[in-house]
């Protein structure tokens, strides 16, 4: 059982939303959030990582999710990711594919009455919801686009811990309700091959 968020806690945030959601009927939704919550499951199975300790807000055809204080942001975008692929690419084998958008930030935030408040939710959110985001999830002919935002690439990329390559990730700018975001978009595995 996760424990609640109290205070103003420093954190990594991963947000993930699946592609065409909104234009399935409710049968065909309710069988995309079990395969969500499937893969999910198993990418951070699979990346030794337990998603029970994740505090999570649940999004309907996505979540937003906060990592423990000991997570180790660097083993998340390298190795999460990379198993998050791994899955979409299993259930495009057995014919039933998901595509969806990863973005992650770390930042300040806590739990509020309505969820979780703060610069990192914000973020995650934003940079999820791109536009660019969402283009190149349509154009790409992969499963699954990552996001990160500048923060998170300077301080977390660029260390290429975990094998992580910082030439995979490409600049992305964008301006929503006024605010300039920026982060990197990774279409490709986050690490070396």
């Amino acid at each position: 059982m996760v424990t609640p968020l109290r205070g103003l806690v420093y954190r990594l945030v991963v947000a993930v939303d699946v592609e065409g959601y909104s234009k399935l009927d409710a049968l065909d939704q309710s069988l995309v959030q079990a395969r969500l919550s499937d893969v999910l499951d198993a990418a951070a199975r699979n990346a030794g990582l337990d998603r029970d300790l994740w505090y999570r807000q649940v999004r309907g055809d996505g979540e937003l999710a906060v990592l423990p204080a000991d997570a180790d942001a660097a083993w998340v975008v390298a190795r999460f990711t990379e198993q998050l692929a791994r899955a979409l690419a299993d259930l495009r084998a057995a014919g039933t594919p998901l595509r969806m958008r990863l973005a992650m930030h770390c930042g300040p935030l806590t739990a509020g009455a309505f969820g979780l408040v703060g610069d990192a939710p914000i973020v995650a959110c934003r940079l999820l919801d791109a536009k660019v985001v969402r283009e190149e999830l349509a154009t790409s002919d992969d499963d699954l686009v990552l996001v990160i935002s500048d923060r998170l690439f300077a301080d977390v990329v660029r260390t290429r811990f975990h094998d992580l390559d910082p030439t995979r990730f490409r600049p992305a700018r964008f301006r929503v309700k006024s605010t300039r975001y920026s982060g990197y978009l990774c279409t490709v595995a986050p690490v070396r091959g």
